[in-house]
């Protein structure tokens, strides 16, 4: 069960109401998530959406953004970001199979995607600065700079989401990710 404020949706006012709206338009429902972010904190939920929306105009493809989703909630052990990432790396391409290696950390069908998957997953289960052979490697997969900068942009919004819904104990409205 939830742990934090969550309203109904057609209860909601101000920038929270105004916020929930376009999320509503956009994916036709507010997520469990999001109307937790957006309930205690609008401004916060605004900062997340307008990350995501930069991360789409970005060099990332949806399929690279999905690959880090899937493999970063793994390793953080968000099953809310497993179950949501799974239906959208489905949207993305990915097959069920696929999605469930991503969460293992490699992914062998695409040397750049694996190379991607293995670099956040070092980023996020290592301490300390990046061995400088980390950044080479993802380099020499086909990934430049800016890229890089996106891809770390990118492990830090779904590190967030993660984080609050295990802080959270958000309640799945999605179907739940199959067993790795």
């Amino acid at each position: 069960m939830s742990r934090l404020n969550s309203i109904a949706v057609n209860d909601a006012t101000g920038q929270t109401a105004e916020l929930f709206g376009a999320i509503k338009k956009a994916v036709g429902k507010v997520p469990n998530a999001y109307n937790a972010i957006g309930a205690n904190a609008p401004a916060v939920l605004a900062n997340a959406l307008a990350t995501g929306q930069l991360l789409k105009q970005g060099k990332l493809s949806a399929r690279e953004q999905e690959a880090i989703n899937l493999s970063v909630s793994e390793a953080s052990g968000c099953d809310y970001c497993l179950a949501a990432h799974t239906l959208t790396g489905k949207m993305s391409g990915y097959t069920v199979e696929q999605t469930q290696q991503l969460r293992r950390g490699s992914f062998p069908d695409d040397a750049k995607i694996d190379a991607l998957v293995r670099f956040a997953l070092e980023i996020v289960t290592t301490r300390g600065t990046l061995p400088a052979a980390a950044v080479e490697r993802v380099k020499a997969a086909g990934y430049d700079d800016r890229q890089i900068v996106e891809a770390v942009q990118a492990i830090s919004a779904i590190l967030f989401t993660n984080m609050i819904n295990r802080v959270n104990d958000t309640t799945l409205d999605f179907p739940p990710a199959p067993a790795i």
